[in-house]
């Protein structure tokens, strides 16, 4: 799917595939690492953030580099797929396209 803060095409999270990726939030893992280790920040930081990218890479089989980038490749996130050029909108409220500026589709509109 494509993802327009990145702009490739790259394998997105389900719900259920992000609860295994990041079970708690990324703070609340860097806080519980640092417990466990007393490693210190910038360590804590690595360490849970290569946790996370070798998670995404077993799920999706797609090598990310950047462990924040995991955050928004998650399917809630996005809209329909536009009706024009059939990226999906950026959020599911979008009213338009941010690809190619075409409105979004009457049929599938957000309530």
């Amino acid at each position: 799917m494509y993802c327009w803060r990145c702009k490739i095409d790259l394998p997105i999270l389900t719900e259920e595939e992000y609860q295994l990726v990041f079970p708690t939030s990324f703070m609340a893992q860097i806080r519980e690492y640092r417990e466990k280790t007393g490693a210190d920040l910038r360590q804590a930081q690595a360490d849970v953030g290569e946790q996370a990218l070798a998670t995404y890479e077993r799920i999706t089989g797609f090598k990310e580099t950047n462990p924040l980038a995991l955050y928004h490749h998650r399917l809630s996130l996005y809209g329909p797929p536009c009706s024009e050029c059939g990226k999906p909108l950026r959020t599911p409220a979008a009213n338009y396209c941010a690809a190619c500026s075409a409105p979004r589709a009457r049929s599938d509109a957000a309530h």
